[in-house]
């Protein structure tokens, strides 16, 4: 289970929020694979992610172009990447099903991915707007 800790604040409302939302999501899903039914959790959290990254990433690209975040192409490319990871995930779901590898993987190439991602890029993002706002 994933844990919303303080290393993980961005300062940004909207941001923490969703981040929030997120940990949920792929939390719900863990639960159910110890409890034995993450196959039949899978389908809601891949609906949950694809609804996710596009909502997501265009709330923080749109809030790093209007402060003029420095290293905003890398970063959208970081969300385009993960975008394609999702899209193969779920193109795997729909041709192979609810398979245990699945599940696995959302949980190593999901979440272990936008953990990491929150706190080494998105806190440089929310920190440059923190300074941009001073």
């Amino acid at each position: 289970m994933y844990q919303w800790t303080k290393d993980l604040e961005t300062g940004n409302v909207t941001i923490d929020s969703e981040h929030k939302e997120l940990i949920r999501e792929i939390n719900t899903l863990l639960d159910a694979c110890a409890k034995g039914k993450g196959r039949s959790e899978i389908k809601k959290t891949l609906d949950f992610l694809s609804d996710y990254v596009s909502r997501h990433f265009a709330h923080e690209e749109k809030l790093q172009l209007q402060y003029h975040y420095p290293d905003y192409v890398n970063h959208k490319k970081y969300h385009e990447g993960f975008k394609k990871t999702v899209h193969n995930i779920i193109l795997e779901y729909e041709n192979e099903g609810a398979t245990i590898s699945l599940v696995a993987k959302v949980n190593r190439s999901i979440a272990e991915w936008l953990i990491n991602h929150i706190k080494r890029e998105d806190v440089k993002v929310a920190a440059h707007i923190r300074a941009a706002q001073k």
